[in-house]
């Protein structure tokens, strides 16, 4: 009752800043809806409904402290059941079996895979020998062997033969699982083709989509006609979004200096991008005292550099992060056209509610994660630096350094903030990132996206070569660092993948430090510390087995060994990089672990032998195998079980997942992700 009265009175005291917490309790509510083991039912979500709105009544009439808490409950399951209504409203067919044959539809949206093939998402599908009922509502089709007869764009219609399946689910229980993914942007089959794709309906012109994706492509191309080479390639990434130019050193080369976020159009772009052209507007039209005396020149910048970002945004191609990158900069606008702060936490809170009813999905992504951690623990710095009386500060800064000092302090603060969850989902740390964002972020800000949205209005006038001969140097120096630092000793690290509370702790701990007031922030020092700590003691598998039966992954000393040196390869490089070894499959292949021939590999794991069988004749092998092994792995279907002998076979595994085992005293331990995914929208099949 005390802990009760002590949080009421805390509550009570913290009216007024209490907004934003808002999105704090409805993304929790968005987590819980992705943790539930079964998909919750419709009585069940309207129960919720119920209790959100009386809630938030109550919480509305009702003083003290207990109105705030009611309207937290009434948030939390508000956005449950958010999450809920978003999955069922979007729901689409799956295809259902592994196919082959002629497959048409209409491209929406054009880009590369991971193995830089390009890759088209169809609407409007059709697929030979498939119901329309069951038919895809999209697909996605990677383009292989000789291809060109084409320029895929947005609205050509077109035809080809392709090898489909159903999205796969998770890489490893608990692991990414490309299943929900694939459920949320409408994907009801992957796959990829190796004859010509053909078109057989043009675009249909006049189309927003289509005129938008040929300026993106005039412009683009138009860049790295008048910038050849790598820094070509790299403004017209920035520019328009189009990276199909960039090399494959170049990316490893950002991503090992961290500064592959250069690249990806979101909120640094955006923010630079409106910032300068708000700045440079307002600063133009204070020159002309008739307009500055006449006109509220600060909100017609506002209104104009939201513009901009809007351009900017379609012209992208407008991906979730672009979109998301535009909301926090509207609301920053906003506030200011309606007078207001425009670098709050109640604007980062206001941005961060209107992507989570847009797109709860959004909040299981590192973007999201990524952007608002950055923002809100910049905005929070940037506020205690503001509102720390001038006298009271331990130092002087001289007027000429506060910009640079600006910019060490948004790096060290950004980096701190993204660096667990980049660390998380990405399984590397750049030791030396900070070191590259310093000497480039200002390169970037300073001289190359104005020269940019400089070369964007000279364009018109066919004047635009001269501010990329003036970016292009600062591009070769980004770069540079980028290729300089990434090659250095030790500058690159790779981290184990956490458990599934650890980020949650860490997120809670960041939120009770810049949230709560006074000591109370002190508060937030547990949870960080526990997810840390339970972060560094987690736990990997000792043998991995995918859903085919065909790949084997096995930890011993050197790493994980795996059974083959290709094939699965998204699995394999997946479950080496969740183990923080990001080592190539091949490698991991020539490990100590397994023996025998190829086809009858045999390994010992705890107390248990156990043989994997593959290839032809595999499943008459299977009694042989059986009298040397306690366990049989095996990619085919055996039709009877054999006596004493667990056999693992394709018919129980196209059940189950992929299957993580522990080995302990006790025996073997076996976890499959389905189990630990539950039965959702995304994994269950279509009655």
């Amino acid at each position: 009752m005390a802990a009760l009265v002590w949080l009421f009175a805390h509550v009570e005291a913290m009216r007024g800043r209490l907004f934003v917490w808002s999105p704090v309790f409805l993304g929790t509510g968005v987590g819980l809806y992705f943790l539930l083991p079964l998909e919750p039912g419709g009585r069940a979500l309207a129960l919720l409904a119920v209790v959100s709105v009386l809630s938030a009544i109550l919480g509305w009439r009702v003083g003290g402290g207990a109105g705030p808490l009611l309207i937290a409950v009434a948030l939390l399951t508000a956005g449950l059941v958010l999450a809920a209504g978003r999955a069922n409203t979007i729901a689409a067919a799956k295809l259902e079996f592994r196919f082959y044959g002629a497959v048409e539809g209409r491209v929406v949206v054009v880009d590369r895979s991971g193995s830089d093939a390009v890759r088209l998402t169809l609407d409007q599908v059709r697929i030979d020998g498939v119901r329309p009922e069951r038919t895809p509502k999209r697909i996605r089709v990677s383009l292989h062997g000789q291809q060109g007869f084409i320029t895929p764009e947005p609205g050509l219609r077109i035809i080809t033969t392709a090898h489909l399946s159903a999205p796969s689910g998770p890489v490893e229980p608990g692991g990414f699982d490309f299943q929900r993914m694939a459920w949320f942007r409408q994907i009801g089959a992957v796959g990829y083709t190796r004859v010509p794709v053909l078109a057989i309906a043009p675009a249909v012109e006049g189309r927003a989509g289509l005129f938008l994706h040929r300026l993106r492509m005039r412009i683009s191309n138009a860049v790295q006609v008048k910038m050849p080479g790598e820094a070509g390639a790299f403004a017209a990434a920035i520019m328009t979004g189009d990276r199909a130019a960039i090399g494959q050193a170049t990316l490893a080369d950002l991503r090992g200096s961290n500064l592959a976020h250069l690249l990806a159009i979101s909120g640094l772009h955006m923010g630079l991008l409106t910032g300068f052209v708000f700045a440079a507007l307002r600063y133009v039209m204070a020159l002309a005292p008739w307009i500055a005396l006449r006109f509220p020149v600060k909100k017609i910048a506002a209104l104009l550099a939201l513009a901009a970002g809007a351009f900017y945004l379609a012209l992208s191609g407008g991906n979730v992060a672009t979109q998301r990158a535009f909301i926090m900069v509207a609301v920053m606008f906003i506030a200011v056209l309606f007078d207001r702060r425009a670098l709050t936490l109640r604007s980062v809170a206001m941005a961060a509610l209107i992507v989570l009813v847009l797109r709860p999905e959004a909040l299981t992504g590192p973007g999201f994660q990524m952007s608002f951690s950055a923002t809100t623990a910049l905005v929070a710095v940037f506020g205690w630096i503001r509102d720390w009386p001038e006298e009271k500060r331990p130092w002087r800064v001289p007027r000429w350094a506060r910009p640079m000092l600006a910019v060490v302090i948004s790096s060290a603060v950004a980096g701190a903030a993204t660096a667990p969850f980049a660390a998380a989902h990405f399984n590397q740390v750049s030791y030396f990132g900070l070191m590259a964002n310093l000497l480039a972020v200002p390169v970037m800000g300073m001289v190359v996206m104005p020269g940019a949205v400089l070369a964007g209005l000279l364009t018109p006038i066919g004047l635009s070569s001269l501010a990329l001969i003036m970016i292009r140097p600062a591009i070769n120096w980004i770069l540079a660092v980028a290729g300089h630092v990434s090659s250095m000793e030790g500058a690159i690290g790779h981290v184990v993948t956490p458990g599934a509370v650890v980020l949650p702790l860490v997120a809670l701990g960041g939120l009770l430090g810049v949230l709560f007031q006074g000591r109370a922030r002190c508060s937030g020092v547990l949870p960080l510390t526990l997810g840390f700590v339970l972060w560094s003691v987690a736990e990997r598998p000792d043998l991995l087995i995918s859903p085919s039966g065909g790949l084997v992954g096995l930890m011993g000393e050197q790493g994980r060994a795996l059974n083959k040196p290709r094939g699965e390869g998204f699995l394999a490089t997946s479950w080496l990089e969740n183990d923080g070894d990001a080592v190539a499959q091949d490698v991991a292949f020539a490990r100590a672990g397994f023996a025998g021939e190829k086809g009858r590999l045999r390994f010992e794991l705890g107390s248990k032998r156990a043989v994997q069988l593959s290839g032809r004749g595999a499943v008459e092998r299977v009694e042989e195998a059986c009298i040397k092994a306690d366990v049989v792995i095996l990619s085919g279907v055996l039709s009877e079980p054999v006596p004493d002998c667990l056999v693992l076979d394709r018919a129980f595994m196209d059940q189950k997942g992929t299957l993580a085992i522990y080995a302990g005293a006790q025996g073997w331990r076996i976890v499959d992700s389905a189990t630990v995914a539950g039965k959702r929208l995304w994994n269950t099949p279509a009655e």
